[in-house]
């Protein structure tokens, strides 16, 4: 939370709760000095932002996982040491519309500095092409950062690949090896979504560019929440799920931080090239059958080939031979 800042209720009945053990209304209520009645409207709050929790009559209410926190102080410790001074800012909120959109609205960190958003739940979440990010408070990780390239880098399309292996070598240090890449910018294990990323450009015709980099994780979302964004057409796993029982979201929001600072350093000086083979050995759609919409929505079929030194996705078509994609959506299809 920013200094000064009063938090809510609903974030101060959450961190309550956090340690997944049950409290009573009543010891609830003596701690935060408010009602009974007061909290129990918290409490369906939360259930209403999609967070589970348990409730037991002469027990109280309890989140049906522990969940730590997220923490300004906590993630900061979590950035490595030789990168850690070119984070200008941490900000923790409860809830936001949208990281990104806060983060495009203030004004450019100073070239080779970040400054990190990171919100508890935020009521416009956005994946790619608008769509709805879904992030219950203490399930999920849902952080921007902003960067200032001096110049734009002749590859910025690319980015989004060279913020996926930042993300899976982060992945990696914390003992998850399973994780591979979906072009354009997405993180699965066993073929489930496990994050996206959304980078969003602000550049003036002469001068610096801007570059605010969003990055969803899904830590753990419960089965309920699975389920139900599993019926939108998305199949998601999460850190618990994949392996990770009790995931720090601290430490995994300062590995993450720490990785795409010195992705950002490296794409700035070499662009995608010091990255590709790492990309291509994580690559989760080479070889196989896939479907691809491009924005204009025209859909090609045909086996896919891995990406170029550019970062376009080549597509090997029966009626027109080798395609390249420089965006679309992508979808894997039965032989």
């Amino acid at each position: 939370m920013a200094p000064g800042e009063e938090r809510p209720l609903v974030a101060r009945v959450f961190a309550e709760l956090a340690d997944g053990q049950f409290h009573s209304g009543e010891d609830l209520a003596a701690a935060l000095g408010v009602s009974r009645s007061a909290v129990w409207k918290a409490v369906k709050s939360l259930r209403d932002l999609g967070a589970t929790l348990h409730a037991v009559r002469n027990r109280g209410y309890r989140l049906a996982r522990s969940s730590e926190p997220l923490a300004a102080d906590r993630i900061l410790e979590a950035v490595a040491s030789d990168v850690r001074e070119r984070v200008r800012d941490v900000a923790v909120v409860w809830s936001v519309s949208s990281t990104n959109t806060v983060l495009l609205s203030r004004p450019n960190p100073p070239n080779g500095c970040c400054e990190v958003m990171l919100a508890e739940y935020q009521t416009a979440g956005r994946g790619r092409r608008g769509r709805v990010w879904l992030a219950p408070p203490g399930g999920s990780i849902c952080l921007s950062l902003s960067w200032t390239f001096r110049d734009v880098p002749a590859d910025l399309g690319s980015l989004g690949l060279v913020i996926g292996v930042c993300e899976l070598r982060a992945l990696r240090e914390l003992g998850l090896a399973e994780a591979k890449l979906k072009w354009p910018n997405d993180v699965l294990v066993a073929d489930r979504k496990l994050g996206g990323v959304l980078i969003e450009l602000r550049a003036e015709s002469a001068g610096p560019a801007c570059v605010v980099i969003g990055i969803g994780l899904n830590v753990a979302l419960g089965a309920a929440l699975l389920e139900r964004i599993a019926d939108t057409g998305i199949v998601p796993t999460d850190l618990a799920t994949a392996g990770l029982e009790q995931p720090s979201r601290n430490l995994v929001v300062g590995r993450v931080v720490a990785s795409c600072i010195r992705g950002l350093l490296e794409f700035e000086r070499e662009g995608l090239r010091p990255f590709i083979e790492e990309w291509r050995d994580a690559d989760a759609l080479r070889g196989r059958m896939v479907e691809v919409r491009d924005a204009g929505g025209d859909i090609a079929r045909g086996l896919a080939r891995g990406v170029d030194l550019h970062g376009a996705l080549l597509v090997e078509t029966v009626d027109e031979g080798l395609k390249r994609f420089i965006s679309g959506d992508v979808s894997v299809r039965a032989s």
